[in-house]
């Protein structure tokens, strides 16, 4: 897949655009969004995103199409799980709910750069290391066992604070009342930043913890640093309209964990053997490839994530409902 300087570059400043849009029209006067507003506004960056899909589609043909899909619904399905830790760190902060789309829009801006320094990183090892993929491979399935733990437990991650906040602490005097959406003040005389500056470095911080993850979950559905950027970017652009439109509903996915847990290790394992048939490690088959298991189609993968998040989100609701019925059922009985 060639993709000219010029085609870069224009991704780069519409993403751009959509980042002086949120800024400009939505966090310049601080406000609570409605549900009506961040669903209209969700549906304009799924919108955004899908368009862009279709743009790959005819232009560089089905194969870089699908992969680029696959990677936005795989972004966009661990972004979800962001959502929890934010709704964490939100509460953790008490960050008044007028002020919470600026300090997500800061965070997620954050986010944006750093990641994109890491996808640049990940693809200038994959196209010298190819060994790169055994790692990726065993890290995400290893992640994958993890989340499947974890998601058993039944319990929500709980937010610590992250050691650079410390640091922060630390180093720079804070003041503890929020001053409006400023990001410093004056306590007794002497500059010190609010809380509000200090929650944006933790959203940052946090979703670049989920990056570690993500990033490899992506190289493992297109070797494309294009799509990879691209389907990064425009996941995490549509994360601060998510936020409030899913906020009081992510306590009902409680199968989310184990959905996410297939995925990555079903990216996991894609990888290993994509790793086979790229192998030049000299202890294995003497450094020959090893393509005795054909690989996964980009066709297989996208349907498999589908499917995942489908039946997933269907059983959590469907599990809520039925509580809901029974505890309905049950209340007059205790009166």
């Amino acid at each position: 897949m060639t993709v000219p300087l010029w085609v870069w570059a224009l991704t780069v400043l519409a993403i751009l655009a959509m980042l002086a849009v949120d800024y400009v029209g939505h966090v310049r006067t601080p406000h609570a969004p409605s549900i009506k507003e961040s669903a209209a506004w969700s549906a304009v960056y799924v919108g955004i995103a899908l368009v862009f899909g279709a743009v790959v589609w005819a232009v560089w043909g089905a194969r870089f199409g699908g992969e680029y899909f696959a990677g936005y619904v795989t972004e966009k399905s661990l972004s979800i799980d962001n959502l929890f830790v934010f709704v964490l760190i939100m509460s953790s902060f008490r960050v008044p709910r007028e002020l919470q789309q600026k300090v997500l829009l800061v965070g997620i801006t954050v986010a944006l750069i750093l990641r994109t320094v890491f996808i640049a990183a990940g693809a200038a090892l994959i196209s010298n290391f190819s060994w790169v993929f055994y790692l990726f491979g065993l890290f995400l399935v290893w992640t994958a066992i993890s989340q499947l733990r974890h998601a058993s437990d039944g319990e929500q991650d709980e937010f610590h604070e992250p050691a650079v906040l410390r640091l922060v602490r630390r180093a720079v005097p804070t003041s503890d009342t929020y001053v409006g959406d400023r990001l410093t003040t004056r306590v007794d005389g002497r500059r010190a930043i609010t809380p509000m500056l200090i929650v944006m470095i933790a959203i940052g911080s946090a979703d670049l913890l989920f990056a570690v993850d993500s990033i490899p979950a992506i190289f493992g559905l297109t070797e494309q640093t294009y799509l990879v950027f691209a389907a990064n970017a425009f996941s995490l652009l549509g994360l601060r309209q998510l936020f409030f439109l899913v906020d009081g509903l992510l306590d009902r996915l409680v199968f989310l964990g184990y959905g996410l847990a297939a995925i990555l290790g079903f990216i996991g394992i894609k990888l290993l053997v994509h790793a086979l048939h790229e192998n030049e490690l000299p202890f294995l088959n003497g450094g020959r490839h090893i393509e005795a298991i054909p690989e996964i189609p980009t066709r297989a993968s996208l349907g498999f994530i589908a499917a995942v998040l489908a039946i997933t989100t269907a059983a959590s609701l469907y599990r809520d409902r039925r509580a809901r019925a029974l505890s309905g059922a049950r209340r007059p009985e205790g009166r």
